[in-house]
């Protein structure tokens, strides 16, 4: 038995995580999850509070995880770690400090092993209607929905080379991670849920951009291909906070592979846990 937590869009809302780290303490998970839009974003009232630092993660994050850590000793889980199309690229060089620290593992674009299973992470996501693109890119094609801001267009708070921006695509990044990977007991850490799934339903409904019907459904077309083609054990999503509201589920099933997702559109920490070695009873709480 491995229990889990896992969390996503948190977007650095202090009551959540005090939330998390008292249930940590108190549950003492082996792993802590956490899928994305974890840090204060201008975009969401409900994360405006005085109490946030304007630097969220050596203020806030790394301190009260070293707290834990202190606290729990050989009990502090195993934390893995992505941002979000919310949490600017220019963060990173903290986020890579708290890896060196010891507190989690960074796993955008990487894997690391965690017992006898293979962790993946991945951040980004198709084009949004957003401005910052610091974690957006092209799903299968330059194709961009109606409404939606090219990865061209938008704004970015680092570099990123013009060919990037034109041609990288979702599905070649994740080809280049997998290679010919046998992903039986791999786990992924996903911000983008897949496309047309229980996950994915935005509040869209009888909405038009220059008279185009806006499809409901906003998840990634080529993480779902994958995930259809290489059958991975666990997928773990976040990004579209109403879907489960709208479709009365947080849990899908493509093929074999079971898909959660801890996104929330109230202002309760949703907290999903779940045993790595039967994941298919995973059960999920707002708290």
């Amino acid at each position: 038995m491995i229990p889990c937590f896992f969390v996503s869009d948190l977007h650095g809302v202090i009551d959540r995580y005090q939330k998390l780290f008292s249930l940590i303490d108190l549950e003492r998970p082996r792993a802590l999850f956490m899928g994305g839009d974890i840090l204060p974003s201008g975009l969401f009232s409900m994360t405006v509070d005085p109490r946030i630092s304007a630097d969220f993660i050596k203020q806030f994050l790394l301190k009260e995880l070293k707290v834990l850590r202190h606290k729990l000793g050989q009990d502090f889980p195993e934390i893995f770690i992505i941002l979000g199309n919310d949490d600017g690229r220019i963060e990173e060089p903290a986020i890579q400090e708290g890896e060196k620290q010891g507190l989690w593992n960074y796993i955008h674009f990487r894997s690391v092993g965690f017992k006898t299973y293979r962790i993946y992470g991945y951040a980004y996501v198709p084009p949004t209607p957003f401005q910052c693109k610091d974690w957006e890119r092209y799903d299968v094609s330059r194709y961009v929905d109606p409404g939606c801001v090219s990865p061209e267009k938008g704004m970015h708070s680092t570099p990123v080379s013009k060919r990037d921006l034109k041609y990288s695509t979702i599905a070649d990044d994740l080809d280049q991670l997998v290679g010919d990977t046998n992903l039986e007991k791999a786990i992924f850490l996903f911000h983008t849920p897949p496309y047309e799934t229980k996950l994915d339903r935005a509040a869209l409904d009888g909405k038009k951009v220059d008279y185009v019907p806006l499809d409901v459904h906003v998840g990634s077309i080529a993480v779902k291909k994958f995930i259809e083609l290489h059958q991975p054990l666990l997928t773990l999503h976040g990004h579209i906070h109403e879907s489960a509201r709208i479709t009365g589920s947080w849990y899908d099933l493509i093929g074999t592979t079971h898909c959660l997702s801890a996104a929330h559109d109230g202002l309760e920490l949703a907290l999903v846990r779940f045993d790595l070695d039967r994941p298919e009873g995973a059960t999920r709480e707002l708290i």
